[in-house]
């Protein structure tokens, strides 16, 4: 696992990690489930060497960050966000959220919209779990508690990465295994119990007002075209597909990921 400098703040009863790295205009990254910030190593270093201050947290029940058993909601995880930059004196942030926390950073904009400069979705679904979606997901949280991590992880990796990932760059392959295989158990449990009671975003994406990037990899297992309807709901949004990339083109294509990114940026230099 990547080497990502590390401090803590109690956060909402909590003691979560995060890296802070950098000065300028803020970054915030937030991982998705069963992964930690050390999914974001290269993107830390990259856009803190180009004039930004980028902060990424481990989420309550992930990482070295502290665990909640049971159920944890977006609303709480979006909340521990807030609390996070308020505690680090940050008014504003431009936040991307991959995944799961592409749904923590629409929550963020949601119950907390001036900490959100702009918001940069990846690999992520704005609707709310159907009936089949929330037994689904609360199926296989009961499958964490008793499998444990390294049967979940085994059995998600093909969806986590592209196929061809796992062929040509089978070190990316190993690197999200053991991310997921790592992460706490009962941690991966309560997000998942979480999701499936998520709000429906749809409303809030067609009434936003700042600049939003939607990234979605070209061979995403879990999009389904999700994120061209994101960028469809929100007036303005950019929409980039990156080619070669399952649900993690951050790990999968980072070159092509970073100049996504850095290119919605730009719009922000002072």
């Amino acid at each position: 696992m990547p080497d990502v400098s590390a401090a803590t703040a109690r956060i909402n009863e909590v003691t979560l990690t995060y890296t802070d790295r950098g000065e300028g205009p803020v970054l915030l990254l937030l991982h998705g489930h069963a992964y930690d910030r050390s999914m974001w190593a290269r993107q830390i270093e990259v856009f803190a060497g180009r004039g930004w201050r980028v902060v990424a947290p481990d989420l309550r029940g992930f990482g070295a960050s502290e665990t909640t058993e049971g159920i944890v909601y977006t609303e709480e995880f979006a909340d521990d966000v807030a609390g996070l930059l308020e505690h680090l004196a940050v008014d504003q942030a431009v936040v991307l959220g991959f995944s799961m926390s592409g749904q923590i950073a629409m929550e963020l904009l949601h119950r907390h919209p001036g900490k959100v400069r702009a918001l940069v979705v990846s690999d992520t679904v704005p609707e709310a779990e159907d009936v089949a979606g929330r037994r689904r997901r609360h199926v296989t949280a009961d499958a964490i508690l008793t499998g444990g991590m390294e049967a979940y992880g085994r059995s998600v990796l093909g969806r986590m990465v592209a196929e061809s990932t796992v062929e040509t760059r089978p070190e990316v392959a190993a690197e999200v295994l053991a991310m997921i295989q790592g992460a706490p158990a009962k941690g991966a449990a309560a997000a998942m119990r979480g999701r499936a009671e998520r709000r429906d975003f749809t409303d809030l994406l067609r009434a936003v007002r700042i600049p939003v990037l939607v990234v979605v990899g070209s061979d995403d297992a879990f999009d389904g075209g999700a994120g061209r309807r994101m960028a469809e709901l929100a007036p303005g949004a950019e929409l980039v597909v990156v080619d070669g990339a399952g649900h993690t083109p951050s790990l999968e294509q980072p070159a092509a990921f970073d100049d996504a990114l850095d290119a919605f940026l730009r719009r922000f230099d002072d």
